[in-house]
């Protein structure tokens, strides 16, 4: 691979996507780990081309030994970039016992509001995240074996802040580029560890269809959540249309919408705007499986009997004098 190779790919996919205009400020998410630092290099590379900004925002999770060692290496790397350098100790063991919630999610919960205070703190406009083609393909596999009803991908581009440049990008060409170009990245040994779902659809399955079906998995998964968005954006247009007839009332607590004028739409929509209401009120649709939605829909159209259901423990739904109430318990 020609060392220039892999920037133009990068490039490609930031003009495709629009993700970056001129005189963005741009936040990166640094781990010091080869995604990460794969996109910091490209990106310090490409800033000129772009005319862009860049900052570093480093969360240093406190739940390995070597956590010091790779915020001072992303730091030091940082340092002679002449990028300014943001970081945050977190203790995400003692965070994840408070909010009653596993490791990755608190993990995933701390980067984000890091992320976000030193967005607003620096004026940055967009943050960029080192998903690349890998993640993609094993976000897709997890939401089928869940059956959380959408086998939708990791998107390019979301909400308009946060980007994926690495998102057409497979491990694979990210390691040789760590080689070629010497980035010395740190790896995390938990990744190897076969206790998380990712990590076995990553470490067990996707090497096994690989091996015994399609040795392209990867790039057939990506180009299939490409179709998939395609899709998405055609009915989240109508969804969102959907979504304002029926919204009566909404708080960060509490989101009511019209029992009537609901039960009228078409099984999809429905479907579209409960997952859409609840990612207002609690953020995530983790852990709200197709099951989950389908039973809403079933009381929203009996209204009989018990009028509700706690789907998790973050999310009560009632229904009550014509109304659908979606609340957040946290």
């Amino acid at each position: 691979m020609r060392i220039n190779e892999l920037q133009e790919k990068v490039g490609m996919t930031i003009s495709k996507y629009n993700l970056i205009q001129k005189n963005d400020i741009i936040i990166i998410g640094v781990s010091g780990g080869p995604d990460s630092m794969t996109l910091l290099d490209i990106l310090d590379k490409l800033k000129n081309k772009f005319e862009i900004k860049l900052i570093v925002a480093h969360i240093n999770h406190m739940l390995r030994k070597e956590a010091d060692i790779e915020e001072e290496f992303v730091k030091e790397n940082c340092k002679k970039r002449n990028i300014s350098f943001f970081a945050e100790k977190i203790d995400i063991n003692r965070m994840a016992q408070k909010e009653k919630i596993g490791l990755e999610e608190a993990g995933r919960m701390a980067r984000y509001n890091f992320f976000d205070e030193i967005r607003k703190k620096t004026n940055a406009n967009k943050i960029a995240l080192a998903h690349q083609a890998n993640d993609n393909a094993e976000t897709i596999l997890m939401h089928l074996i869940r059956g959380s009803g959408s086998l939708k991908g990791i998107a390019p581009m979301r909400e308009g802040i946060y980007i994926r440049p690495l998102i057409e990008i497979t491990r694979e060409e990210i390691e040789e580029y760590c080689n070629e170009m010497n980035l010395s990245p740190k790896t995390d040994q938990s990744n190897n560890e076969n206790i998380y779902t990712r990590n076995k659809i990553r470490n067990l399955l996707i090497p096994y269809i690989e091996k015994n079906f399609n040795p392209g998995i990867v790039h057939s998964l990506n180009r299939y959540s490409l179709i998939e968005e395609e899709k998405m954006q055609y009915i989240k247009k109508h969804v969102q249309e959907a979504y304002i007839e029926v919204l009566e009332e909404k708080n960060k607590k509490i989101i009511i919408l019209n029992l009537k004028k609901f039960n009228k739409l078409e099984k999809v929509i429905k479907s579209e705007i409960l997952r859409h209401t609840i990612i207002e009120l609690i953020g995530t649709i983790n852990n709200i499986e197709k099951k989950n939605i389908d039973d809403i829909i079933k009381l929203c159209a009996n209204n009989i009997g018990n009028k509700q259901l706690k789907p998790n423990k973050s999310i009560k739904i009632e229904i009550n004098h014509g109304k659908i109430f979606l609340e957040s318990v946290n």
